[in-house]
Protein backbone atom coordinates (compact mmCIF):
# COMPACT_ATOMS: atom_id res chain seq x y z
CA UNK A 1 0.00 0.00 0.00
CA UNK A 2 2.58 2.72 0.41
CA UNK A 3 4.48 2.24 -2.65
CA UNK A 4 1.01 2.99 -4.61
CA UNK A 5 0.37 5.48 -2.25
CA UNK A 6 3.79 6.65 -3.50
CA UNK A 7 2.77 6.74 -7.04
CA UNK A 8 -0.38 8.05 -6.62
CA UNK A 9 1.40 11.09 -5.41
CA UNK A 10 4.10 10.73 -7.82
CA UNK A 11 1.38 11.44 -10.81
CA UNK A 12 -0.98 13.20 -8.80
CA UNK A 13 -2.96 16.19 -10.65
CA UNK A 14 -0.61 19.43 -11.60
CA UNK A 15 -2.12 22.77 -8.98
CA UNK A 16 -5.66 23.52 -10.97
CA UNK A 17 -4.68 26.93 -10.14
CA UNK A 18 -1.94 27.02 -11.75
CA UNK A 19 -2.99 26.04 -15.31
CA UNK A 20 -5.90 28.58 -14.79
CA UNK A 21 -3.17 31.50 -14.14
CA UNK A 22 -0.63 30.10 -16.75
CA UNK A 23 -0.80 31.47 -20.74
CA UNK A 24 -0.16 28.07 -21.85
CA UNK A 25 -3.82 27.48 -21.83
CA UNK A 26 -4.43 30.35 -24.71
CA UNK A 27 -3.98 30.11 -28.55
CA UNK A 28 -2.93 33.70 -29.68
CA UNK A 29 -5.45 35.36 -31.72
CA UNK A 30 -3.23 36.47 -35.10
CA UNK A 31 -1.76 32.22 -34.82
CA UNK A 32 -5.07 31.05 -34.43
CA UNK A 33 -6.35 33.35 -37.64
CA UNK A 34 -3.25 32.02 -39.72
CA UNK A 35 -3.82 28.48 -38.80
CA UNK A 36 -7.79 29.10 -39.73
CA UNK A 37 -6.66 30.56 -43.54
CA UNK A 38 -4.44 27.99 -44.29
CA UNK A 39 -7.56 25.47 -43.79
CA UNK A 40 -9.32 27.70 -45.68
CA UNK A 41 -6.25 27.12 -48.86
CA UNK A 42 -6.47 23.78 -47.91
CA UNK A 43 -9.82 23.29 -49.79
CA UNK A 44 -7.82 24.49 -53.07
CA UNK A 45 -6.27 20.91 -53.21
CA UNK A 46 -9.79 19.09 -52.47
CA UNK A 47 -10.22 17.75 -55.97
CA UNK A 48 -14.04 17.34 -54.82
CA UNK A 49 -14.60 20.72 -55.55
CA UNK A 50 -14.54 22.17 -59.58
CA UNK A 51 -11.23 23.65 -60.50
CA UNK A 52 -12.37 27.09 -60.57
CA UNK A 53 -13.76 26.70 -57.04
CA UNK A 54 -10.54 25.15 -55.40
CA UNK A 55 -8.82 28.50 -57.60
CA UNK A 56 -11.55 31.05 -55.81
CA UNK A 57 -10.15 29.20 -52.30
CA UNK A 58 -6.49 30.55 -53.19
CA UNK A 59 -7.92 34.33 -54.25
CA UNK A 60 -10.35 34.14 -50.76
CA UNK A 61 -6.92 33.14 -48.78
CA UNK A 62 -4.56 35.42 -50.53
CA UNK A 63 -7.18 38.22 -50.07
CA UNK A 64 -7.68 37.26 -46.51
CA UNK A 65 -3.95 37.32 -45.95
CA UNK A 66 -3.99 40.98 -47.34
CA UNK A 67 -6.93 41.64 -45.11
CA UNK A 68 -4.51 40.35 -42.06
CA UNK A 69 -1.65 42.49 -42.49
CA UNK A 70 -3.62 45.86 -43.35
CA UNK A 71 -5.59 45.61 -39.79
CA UNK A 72 -3.88 42.99 -37.92
CA UNK A 73 -0.36 43.02 -38.27
CA UNK A 74 -0.84 47.38 -38.80
CA UNK A 75 -2.30 47.45 -35.16
CA UNK A 76 0.77 45.46 -33.90
CA UNK A 77 3.17 47.17 -35.35
CA UNK A 78 1.44 50.79 -33.98
CA UNK A 79 1.61 49.02 -30.31
CA UNK A 80 4.97 48.93 -31.13
CA UNK A 81 5.87 51.78 -32.66
CA UNK A 82 4.12 52.98 -29.67
CA UNK A 83 6.76 51.23 -27.20
CA UNK A 84 3.73 49.03 -25.76
CA UNK A 85 5.06 45.42 -24.32
CA UNK A 86 1.99 44.68 -22.69
CA UNK A 87 1.44 40.69 -23.40
CA UNK A 88 -1.22 39.13 -25.24
CA UNK A 89 -3.43 36.06 -22.94
CA UNK A 90 -0.98 33.80 -23.98
CA UNK A 91 1.93 35.75 -22.71
CA UNK A 92 3.36 37.15 -26.25
CA UNK A 93 4.71 40.97 -26.92
CA UNK A 94 3.48 42.65 -29.52
CA UNK A 95 7.28 41.88 -30.97
CA UNK A 96 6.85 38.43 -29.89
CA UNK A 97 3.77 38.21 -31.96
CA UNK A 98 5.00 40.01 -34.86
CA UNK A 99 7.96 37.38 -35.22
CA UNK A 100 5.56 34.49 -34.86
CA UNK A 101 3.54 35.84 -37.88
CA UNK A 102 6.20 36.67 -40.44
CA UNK A 103 6.80 32.39 -39.79
CA UNK A 104 3.28 31.40 -40.41
CA UNK A 105 2.31 33.90 -42.82
CA UNK A 106 5.49 33.13 -44.80
CA UNK A 107 4.75 29.24 -45.19
CA UNK A 108 1.19 30.16 -45.74
CA UNK A 109 2.37 32.48 -48.95
CA UNK A 110 4.58 29.74 -49.93
CA UNK A 111 1.47 27.35 -49.74
CA UNK A 112 -0.57 29.54 -51.96
CA UNK A 113 1.96 29.76 -54.53
CA UNK A 114 2.37 25.78 -54.72
CA UNK A 115 -1.44 25.84 -55.08
CA UNK A 116 -1.34 28.36 -58.45
CA UNK A 117 1.15 26.65 -59.79
CA UNK A 118 -0.61 23.46 -59.48
CA UNK A 119 -3.90 24.31 -60.63
CA UNK A 120 -2.43 26.56 -63.14
CA UNK A 121 -1.26 23.30 -64.87
CA UNK A 122 -4.70 21.63 -64.48
CA UNK A 123 -6.10 24.54 -65.57
CA UNK A 124 -4.04 23.84 -68.98
CA UNK A 125 -4.68 20.91 -69.16
CA UNK A 126 -9.15 21.75 -69.13
CA UNK A 127 -8.17 23.92 -72.41
CA UNK A 128 -7.60 27.09 -70.22
CA UNK A 129 -4.16 29.19 -70.67
CA UNK A 130 -2.37 31.40 -69.20
CA UNK A 131 0.31 33.06 -71.39
CA UNK A 132 3.33 33.78 -70.92
CA UNK A 133 5.21 36.57 -73.46
CA UNK A 134 7.35 33.37 -75.28
CA UNK A 135 4.53 31.91 -76.31
CA UNK A 136 2.07 34.00 -77.79
CA UNK A 137 1.95 33.36 -81.31
CA UNK A 138 1.81 36.41 -83.90
CA UNK A 139 -1.81 37.05 -84.40
CA UNK A 140 -2.30 37.16 -81.08
CA UNK A 141 0.42 39.70 -80.12
CA UNK A 142 -0.87 41.99 -83.15
CA UNK A 143 -4.15 41.86 -81.53
CA UNK A 144 -2.98 42.72 -78.20
CA UNK A 145 -0.27 45.40 -79.77
CA UNK A 146 -3.88 46.99 -80.76
CA UNK A 147 -5.53 46.46 -77.67
CA UNK A 148 -2.56 48.13 -75.97
CA UNK A 149 -2.63 50.99 -77.99
CA UNK A 150 -6.16 52.15 -78.54
CA UNK A 151 -7.17 51.04 -74.56
CA UNK A 152 -4.56 50.38 -72.26
CA UNK A 153 -1.83 52.67 -72.72
CA UNK A 154 -4.38 55.70 -72.37
CA UNK A 155 -5.12 54.90 -69.55
CA UNK A 156 -1.63 54.18 -68.33
CA UNK A 157 0.48 57.12 -66.59
CA UNK A 158 4.56 55.46 -66.98
CA UNK A 159 6.61 58.08 -65.05
CA UNK A 160 10.47 58.19 -64.82
CA UNK A 161 12.31 58.23 -61.72
CA UNK A 162 14.72 60.83 -60.86
CA UNK A 163 15.48 64.06 -59.20
CA UNK A 164 13.16 65.67 -61.11
CA UNK A 165 10.86 63.54 -61.07
CA UNK A 166 9.91 62.36 -57.50
CA UNK A 167 8.89 58.64 -56.82
CA UNK A 168 5.39 58.53 -56.75
CA UNK A 169 2.46 57.70 -54.65
CA UNK A 170 1.60 54.29 -54.41
CA UNK A 171 -1.95 53.49 -52.72
CA UNK A 172 -2.79 50.44 -50.78
CA UNK A 173 -2.57 47.35 -52.29
CA UNK A 174 -1.55 49.24 -55.55
CA UNK A 175 0.44 46.78 -58.08
CA UNK A 176 2.82 48.69 -60.30
CA UNK A 177 5.93 47.70 -62.82
CA UNK A 178 9.57 48.94 -62.21
CA UNK A 179 11.75 49.40 -64.99
CA UNK A 180 15.45 50.13 -64.71
CA UNK A 181 16.49 51.06 -68.34
CA UNK A 182 19.43 51.98 -70.69
CA UNK A 183 20.06 54.00 -73.87
CA UNK A 184 21.83 51.93 -76.25
CA UNK A 185 25.66 53.63 -76.61
CA UNK A 186 25.63 55.26 -73.10
CA UNK A 187 25.92 54.15 -69.70
CA UNK A 188 23.17 56.75 -68.80
CA UNK A 189 20.16 54.55 -66.86
CA UNK A 190 16.74 55.70 -66.14
CA UNK A 191 14.11 54.19 -63.47
CA UNK A 192 10.66 54.38 -65.12
CA UNK A 193 7.51 53.09 -62.86
CA UNK A 194 4.21 51.88 -64.45
CA UNK A 195 1.19 51.65 -61.84
CA UNK A 196 -2.00 49.88 -63.39
CA UNK A 197 -4.92 51.19 -62.32
CA UNK A 198 -7.00 49.79 -59.44
CA UNK A 199 -9.92 49.42 -61.91
CA UNK A 200 -8.44 47.68 -64.90
CA UNK A 201 -8.39 44.35 -65.20
CA UNK A 202 -5.61 41.73 -64.10
CA UNK A 203 -6.63 39.29 -67.24
CA UNK A 204 -7.41 39.73 -70.78
CA UNK A 205 -9.17 37.21 -72.35
CA UNK A 206 -8.26 37.13 -76.32
CA UNK A 207 -10.64 36.46 -78.70
CA UNK A 208 -12.36 33.02 -79.90
CA UNK A 209 -10.88 33.87 -83.55
CA UNK A 210 -7.25 33.63 -82.24
CA UNK A 211 -7.62 30.87 -79.62
CA UNK A 212 -6.80 27.27 -80.65
CA UNK A 213 -9.46 24.18 -80.40
CA UNK A 214 -11.75 25.96 -78.49
CA UNK A 215 -9.14 26.89 -75.65
CA UNK A 216 -9.79 29.71 -73.29
CA UNK A 217 -6.47 31.80 -73.69
CA UNK A 218 -5.93 34.66 -71.26
CA UNK A 219 -2.90 37.10 -70.75
CA UNK A 220 -2.33 39.18 -67.83
CA UNK A 221 -2.20 43.14 -67.75
CA UNK A 222 1.27 42.91 -66.59
CA UNK A 223 2.51 40.68 -69.66
CA UNK A 224 0.98 43.06 -72.21
CA UNK A 225 3.14 46.17 -70.48
CA UNK A 226 6.30 44.32 -70.40
CA UNK A 227 5.68 43.41 -74.28
CA UNK A 228 5.05 46.76 -75.13
CA UNK A 229 7.01 48.82 -72.90
CA UNK A 230 9.07 50.47 -75.80
CA UNK A 231 6.10 52.23 -76.80
CA UNK A 232 6.18 54.39 -73.43
CA UNK A 233 9.64 54.68 -73.53
CA UNK A 234 11.25 54.81 -77.22
CA UNK A 235 14.79 54.60 -77.49
CA UNK A 236 15.75 52.95 -74.05
CA UNK A 237 16.63 49.53 -73.25
CA UNK A 238 15.29 47.73 -70.51
CA UNK A 239 18.00 46.22 -68.65
CA UNK A 240 15.88 44.31 -65.62
CA UNK A 241 12.32 45.19 -64.65
CA UNK A 242 9.68 43.57 -61.69
CA UNK A 243 6.23 44.02 -60.12
CA UNK A 244 5.33 44.93 -56.74
CA UNK A 245 2.83 45.52 -54.96
CA UNK A 246 2.34 47.76 -51.51
CA UNK A 247 0.12 46.73 -48.49
CA UNK A 248 -0.87 49.48 -46.25
CA UNK A 249 -2.15 50.26 -42.43
CA UNK A 250 -5.78 50.20 -43.12
CA UNK A 251 -6.87 49.65 -39.64
CA UNK A 252 -9.58 52.62 -39.14
CA UNK A 253 -9.95 54.53 -35.67
CA UNK A 254 -13.39 56.36 -35.15
CA UNK A 255 -14.19 58.75 -32.65
CA UNK A 256 -17.95 57.69 -31.27
CA UNK A 257 -18.11 61.53 -29.77
CA UNK A 258 -17.49 62.93 -33.55
CA UNK A 259 -20.24 65.76 -34.15
CA UNK A 260 -20.80 63.96 -38.06
CA UNK A 261 -20.17 60.06 -37.97
CA UNK A 262 -20.16 60.25 -41.48
CA UNK A 263 -17.40 63.03 -41.65
CA UNK A 264 -15.62 60.91 -39.37
CA UNK A 265 -15.91 57.82 -41.52
CA UNK A 266 -15.26 59.75 -45.02
CA UNK A 267 -12.06 61.18 -43.32
CA UNK A 268 -10.59 57.37 -41.91
CA UNK A 269 -11.45 55.79 -45.70
CA UNK A 270 -9.16 58.59 -46.88
CA UNK A 271 -6.50 58.04 -44.62
CA UNK A 272 -7.01 53.84 -45.18
CA UNK A 273 -5.62 54.58 -48.74
CA UNK A 274 -2.70 56.43 -47.57
CA UNK A 275 -1.96 54.79 -44.71
CA UNK A 276 2.38 53.70 -43.74
CA UNK A 277 3.55 51.04 -45.65
CA UNK A 278 3.09 47.41 -43.33
CA UNK A 279 4.38 44.83 -46.19
CA UNK A 280 6.12 45.72 -49.39
CA UNK A 281 5.79 42.40 -51.85
CA UNK A 282 8.19 42.80 -54.86
CA UNK A 283 9.13 40.05 -57.43
CA UNK A 284 12.07 37.99 -56.95
CA UNK A 285 13.44 38.68 -60.78
CA UNK A 286 13.96 42.27 -59.92
CA UNK A 287 17.27 43.38 -59.55
CA UNK A 288 18.67 43.82 -56.60
CA UNK A 289 19.76 47.85 -57.34
CA UNK A 290 16.38 48.40 -58.36
CA UNK A 291 14.85 46.70 -55.35
CA UNK A 292 16.91 48.43 -53.16
CA UNK A 293 15.59 51.90 -54.81
CA UNK A 294 11.96 51.25 -54.13
CA UNK A 295 12.06 49.68 -50.53
CA UNK A 296 14.09 53.03 -49.83
CA UNK A 297 11.77 55.42 -51.44
CA UNK A 298 8.53 53.88 -49.70
CA UNK A 299 10.54 53.92 -46.27
CA UNK A 300 10.31 50.36 -45.94
CA UNK A 301 12.68 48.44 -44.15
CA UNK A 302 13.90 44.45 -44.83
CA UNK A 303 11.66 42.88 -42.08
CA UNK A 304 9.03 44.47 -44.19
CA UNK A 305 9.84 43.65 -47.83
CA UNK A 306 8.95 39.96 -49.00
CA UNK A 307 10.23 38.19 -52.43
CA UNK A 308 7.58 36.84 -54.08
CA UNK A 309 8.82 33.94 -56.44
CA UNK A 310 5.70 33.05 -58.47
CA UNK A 311 2.06 35.22 -58.80
CA UNK A 312 2.11 38.51 -57.19
CA UNK A 313 -1.64 39.19 -55.79
CA UNK A 314 -2.94 36.20 -56.47
CA UNK A 315 -6.16 37.53 -54.52
CA UNK A 316 -6.39 39.16 -58.11
CA UNK A 317 -7.01 35.15 -59.62
CA UNK A 318 -10.44 35.29 -59.05
CA UNK A 319 -10.68 36.86 -61.90
CA UNK A 320 -10.78 33.86 -63.79
CA UNK A 321 -13.43 32.07 -62.08
CA UNK A 322 -15.40 34.27 -63.66
CA UNK A 323 -14.81 33.01 -67.38
CA UNK A 324 -16.73 30.19 -69.05
CA UNK A 325 -18.27 28.27 -66.22
CA UNK A 326 -17.76 24.78 -68.06
CA UNK A 327 -14.70 23.36 -66.08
Amino acid sequence: MNELSEFAEAVAAPDVSELRQSPARFVNREVSWLQFNMRVLEEAGNVMHPLLERLRFVSISANNLDEFFMVRVAGLKGQVRAGITTQSADGLSPTEQLEEIATLAQHLHLEQQDHWQSLREELFDAAVVIHEIDDLSQEQVKYLQRLFREEIFPVLTPIAVDPAHPFPFIPNLGFSLAFEMIRPGTTATLTALVRVPGNMDRFITLPNDLSEDGRIEVVTIDTIINLFFHKMFPGYEVAGSGAFRVIRDSEIEIDDEAADLVVEFESALRQRRRGQVIRLEIEKKMPRALRRQISERLGVGSTDTFEVEGFLGLADASKICEIDGRI
